[in-house]
């Protein structure tokens, strides 16, 4: 997954995206947006998926574009109050061989027990601080 990985810094009602690209083999995934906000926890924010590829959420907004795939996050006016990090996810299955055995009473043969199972991960890969200033507020250096 590609995620913009500096800091962005925007003033105050002005338009923001942030990129999302991803990678995977699943042919249905599921992609979100998480935020944290300053000694908060990550929390959901938005989440697209094939079957629903459009989320909106307080003024956010992100489309799943399979063919591109990419899930960018986007808000048309930015506030003081949405300055936090932004994670992009992707749920991710990963089918592997379960194995087991099956006992049986003593003098019969033993079966050998083999079957596929799921498992969902969701990936956490990148992140994104940003943070919106007043137009009269000192903007930040890009390396400091």
């Amino acid at each position: 997954m590609n995620q913009t990985e500096v800091p962005v810094v925007l003033p105050e009602e002005a338009p923001m995206t942030l990129n999302c690209a991803y990678e995977t083999l699943d042919s249905a995934p599921y992609l979100f947006w998480y935020v944290q906000y300053p000694n908060r926890a990550p929390q959901l924010l938005l989440k697209g998926s094939t079957a629903n590829p459009r989320a909106e959420e307080q003024g956010f907004q992100a489309t799943l574009v399979k063919s591109d795939k990419t899930f960018h996050l986007q808000k048309r006016s930015v506030q003081t109050s949405d300055s936090a990090v932004y994670y992009c996810a992707l749920r991710d299955t990963v089918r592997r061989a379960a194995g087991g055995a099956e006992h049986k009473p003593k003098g019969r043969r033993r079966a050998e027990v083999s079957s596929l199972r799921s498992e969902n991960y969701i990936c956490f890969l990148g992140r994104v601080d940003f943070r919106v200033f007043l137009e009269n507020e000192p903007k930040l250096r890009a390396n400091s």
